[in-house]
């Protein structure tokens, strides 16, 4: 090869400045995007049929304001790298798969007493 490459030269041959620049076009096809409902469903704290049959069968009834702090207290976990998190608000008790926001059990002060959590990596207290 005859053709020389110095610093900071990518090509060996002539490059001129619009043949770095790309194209300016407005595609966004590139970036993966995902669709309104996902990311809504993607935001939204899941109850699992267990979750809900425990709700049921203790009398436990979750108000808009708790299902936010349950989901505020899941973004905190997440941001801490949790997978499956225990969160305790109040006198309740929840088992929460962090990655799918889904709610695995449930249980009141009554269900607690006595109880051993078992496959969590964490803890969250909401006050």
């Amino acid at each position: 090869m005859s053709d020389r490459i110095t610093v900071g030269q990518l090509y060996t041959g002539p490059v001129t400045p619009n043949m770095l620049r790309k194209p300016q076009t407005g595609d966004t096809s590139g970036t993966p995007s995902k669709p309104f409902a996902q990311v809504l469903e993607d935001n939204l704290l899941k109850l699992s049929n267990h979750a809900a049959k425990r709700l049921e069968q203790r009398g436990i009834e979750l108000k808009t304001e708790q299902m936010k702090q349950i989901g505020s207290a899941l973004d905190k976990a997440a941001a801490k790298g949790a997978k499956e998190s225990l969160i305790l608000m109040q006198d309740m008790a929840f088992i929460v798969n962090v990655k799918n926001r889904t709610v695995v059990t449930a249980m009141d002060s009554e269900s607690m007493k006595d109880n051993v959590f078992t496959q969590i990596d964490s803890a969250v207290i909401i006050s």
